[in-house]
């Protein structure tokens, strides 16, 4: 996809929420975050909501703004890269490959989260579909190139399946469930906060989630001419993300009140969310293999078409100077 097409997306998705200030032209030093309204990114809109951000930029720039934009999926935030619209991206493990293979200078700063219970393979709440070999011929549903694209070929491959064996359909994630319900797809890939919304309705229920096969992982990336001009901005916002991070273990109700409206879920449904999230930002051997294991399965099934270096990819001098331990 071009630049401007990519641009014009961008614009457009921030528009469509609503986020007229995300818009506004930003001064040099202005830090440009590109976010996604999901539980999954909940210490971003804790440390946004109590200020924690702003108190931690105004430390190292006083003369400098966050400017938000917000994005429905990971893709359009890599296009708004791509468009050098924004500074700090928090995006899913795949298309945070997915940019990195196309060519965006960036690199992988801490976590967002994890949780393998926050993305799944879901079928109606009646459907007889009861394992994942049944999914065979199937009409089955996935956002091309997000990280519930790998957890699908994941649970395929549980039931000895490959995604060749489904009828493979590229929709966004808020579309699936509803598809579901009205019967044009059979199963889809989704997470949070769809996921627990639609669940809770009886509407859908999960038949694999990415209990031990995939951890769920989420990224912070940012662009590489960001931080060698401004790492005492990015280091502000990794020590405002941890004491969010805290703040939602300690407090998962009060944390839920707070950010319900930003992440458009139930504060009785959020907390249910924020329980079973895993928040640390710190970035472990661990989550730098399964990292690798998401690029080499991107790659086998062309996705991307570069290799991507995963221990190069992660910052974790910057994340390390940041005291994320």
């Amino acid at each position: 996809m071009a630049v401007s097409r990519f641009a014009a997306f961008a614009v457009a998705a921030v528009i469509g929420l609503g986020l007229a200030g995300a818009a506004t032209t930003a001064v040099a030093d202005d830090l440009r975050i590109a976010a996604q309204p999901f539980p999954l990114y909940a210490p971003l809109f804790v440390a946004k909501q109590k200020k924690w951000l702003d108190e931690e930029l105004a430390k190292v720039a006083p003369n400098a703004a966050v400017k938000w934009s917000l994005f429905p999926a990971g893709p359009p935030i890599n296009e708004s890269f791509a468009a050098g619209q924004q500074d700090v991206g928090f995006v899913g493990d795949t298309p945070a490959l997915v940019g990195k293979a196309a060519g965006l200078d960036t690199s992988a700063i801490a976590l967002t989260s994890d949780g393998p219970k926050s993305l799944a393979v879901i079928v109606g709440g009646d459907s007889p579909i009861a394992s994942p070999k049944e999914l065979k011929g199937r009409k089955v549903a996935v956002t091309k190139g997000s990280y519930a694209h790998h957890l699908l070929a994941l649970v395929l491959e549980q039931g000895g399946l490959t995604l060749n064996d489904v009828e493979l359909i590229n929709l966004p994630v808020a579309e699936i469930p509803p598809a579901i319900v009205a019967g044009t797809i059979d199963a889809g890939a989704v997470w949070e906060p769809i996921l627990t919304r639609f669940e809770s309705q009886k509407a859908v229920r999960v038949l694999a989630d990415g209990t031990g096969i995939k951890k769920g992982l989420l990224l912070i990336v940012a662009d590489n001419g960001f931080l060698k001009s401004r790492p005492e901005q990015a280091k502000a916002l990794l020590t405002a993300y941890k004491r969010a991070s805290e703040f939602i273990t300690a407090n998962p109700k009060e944390a839920a009140e707070l950010i319900s409206g930003d992440v458009n879920l139930a504060p009785d449904l959020l907390v249910q969310v924020l329980q079973r999230m895993n928040y640390d930002p710190a970035i472990h051997d661990d989550d730098v293999a399964e990292v690798k294991k998401t690029e080499q399965f991107m790659r086998a099934h062309g996705l991307i078409k570069t290799a991507v270096d995963v221990d190069a990819f992660f910052n974790r001098k910057l994340a390390d100077e940041a005291g994320l331990k």
